[in-house]
């Protein structure tokens, strides 16, 4: 049967490769040796339990006062747990007398083989449930904030991963970026997102694509962040595609989107990097709710705007060639510019009524050559719809220009207005 000493040991030294302290596991100890005599005798406020985790030693006491045989045969009072006979006393020790205390040492091997297998048990166990809560409790002081780890399994629907101790943890593919790629092996930053505690075991999830994730990035890069001179008011993201943060300063001297963005983007470079080349807009935030719609919406000018509060809506007016600006690739721009400043957008030409528009030919420069542009102002047309009004056999007439080249141009300016 295993002895005290050698039940103690191997449990001291799988705590201690748990990096379990020693107040901790004389705890376990104690709690785990109780709970036997508990089962054995029903209470356990009359022994003391003495460990020395070190040495391997367990010295367990049972204290008993000794009462007259009359009072043990006759008393309701008489609790074995707490009595003891006088002649069972002096078959200890001659000389004892009523009312002495008897200190009896209990053996582990009196408890019987199966106890001091489940105690063995109970240890191991309760160390795995310590360092389970210490896990839990380590990651959930680190909700929010970046840590590096290593991929270790790659799955359908999300990533596993392992940190410095060897612990796993979890990026579902909801909070991976879209062109992330990953091999084993590879070492990828991640935010912790959260934490819980599912059947007793800890589960760490973590995430890319949160704008906390932009935010903690943003304090390693820019030491203004870091510091608190530049606050971050406000990100919105497309992971892997856009994002737009406001930004403000509390020190007048410093520009908050310069010190952001770096010297030639020095630092929002390694930034982009990180995100898998996300576009990032910069914005300077203020309370002046028309010029932050209309820095949410850059790169595009807006001419005008109505704002409705009440129903949160916007009504911004552009320039023909800034409408496309201000909507964006797939419609990203205006989509995050809504989101940053908390209001839906609606996106309108300048001119309400299509056949009141024209558009400077100036605007064409990329579509009609410039001795064509500079051919028909010669004849005092500068705009697309002072062309459209003449016929075509005039165009010709007029100018210097071949039909095959005046059918063009009709039918790049056609485009505008359609």
């Amino acid at each position: 049967m295993e002895t005290t000493n050698s039940l103690i040991e191997s449990f001291a030294d799988f705590a201690r490769s748990k990096n379990i302290d020693r107040p901790t596991m004389i705890r376990i100890l104690d709690d785990v040796f109780r709970t036997m005599i508990r089962k054995k005798h029903g209470e356990d406020e009359n022994f003391n339990v003495i460990i020395n985790a070190d040495k391997g030693d367990l010295e367990i006491w049972w204290m008993r006062e000794i009462v007259s045989d009359e009072f043990a045969e006759d008393s309701f009072e008489y609790n074995e747990n707490k009595h003891i006979s006088l002649s069972e006393a002096r078959k200890i020790e001659p000389d004892f007398e009523v009312g002495e205390e008897v200190a009896t040492e209990v053996k582990l091997e009196d408890f019987g083989r199966r106890a001091v297998q489940t105690a063995r048990q109970a240890l191991i166990q309760k160390v795995k449930d310590l360092e389970k809560d210490a896990l839990f409790q380590k990651y959930k002081e680190l909700v929010g904030e970046i840590i590096s780890c290593e991929v270790y399994q790659i799955l359908s629907k999300e990533v596993l991963l392992l940190d410095a101790d060897g612990n796993e943890l979890i990026l579902p593919k909801s909070e991976q970026i879209p062109k992330d790629r990953y091999k084993k092996g590879t070492t990828v930053r991640a935010v912790v997102q959260r934490v819980e505690m599912i059947n007793g075991n800890p589960r760490i999830i973590l995430s890319r694509t949160s704008p906390t994730f932009l935010e903690r990035l943003f304090e390693q890069e820019v030491p203004e962040v870091y510091d608190g001179l530049i606050s971050i008011k406000k990100i919105v993201r497309e992971p892997g595609e856009r994002a737009k943060v406001a930004v403000e300063s509390y020190d007048d001297r410093i520009d908050p989107v310069g010190a952001c963005v770096g010297m030639k983007g020095s630092r929002i470079h390694s930034i982009v990097r990180e995100l898998e080349n996300e576009n990032i807009d910069v914005i300077n935030y203020t309370d002046n709710q028309e010029l932050y719609i209309a820095r949410a919406l850059s790169p595009a000018k807006i001419s005008s705007m109505k704002i409705d509060n009440e129903n949160k809506r916007v009504a911004v007016y552009l320039k023909p060639d800034q409408v496309s600006l201000a909507i964006g690739k797939g419609g990203q721009n205006i989509k995050l510019a809504s989101r940053l400043v908390g209001m839906e957008i609606d996106v309108y030409r300048e001119n309400a009524e299509m056949e009141e528009e024209d558009v400077d030919l100036d605007e064409f420069a990329d579509e009609i050559d410039g001795w064509i542009i500079d051919e028909l102002k010669r004849i005092g047309l500068d705009t697309a719809k002072s062309v459209l009004k003449l016929s075509k056999e005039e165009l010709v007439r007029r100018t210097e220009l071949e039909e095959e080249t005046v059918e063009e141009v009709f039918r790049i300016l056609k485009q505008e207005f359609e």
